[in-house]
């Protein structure tokens, strides 16, 4: 999965070192890597093709973070397994 979550990144632009440079603090995407609000609203439609789900409107602010990315699928993947 953070694979797949990297090649969508790279994407945008974004260089594999970067996403390692973390510092100790959650890799943020507007703040880190530069994204807008229309980059960010992109990567989320990515996100949704990539895994097969859906994405409400609400759960957006659960997603500026990559570490918020990796949490949010793993939760659905788990939902996706006990249905």
């Amino acid at each position: 999965m953070k694979e797949r979550v990297i090649q969508l990144l790279k994407n945008f632009g974004v260089q594999e070192s970067a996403l390692a440079e973390q510092n100790g603090h959650p890799l943020h995407f507007n703040r880190d890597l530069g994204f807008d609000s229309l980059d960010s609203v992109d990567l989320i439609m990515q996100l949704e093709q990539e895994f097969g789900i859906r994405i409400p409107d609400e759960d957006y602010p659960k997603l500026t973070t990559l570490q918020g990315v990796y949490e949010y699928l793993q939760n659905e993947q788990q939902v996706a397994e006990v249905v």
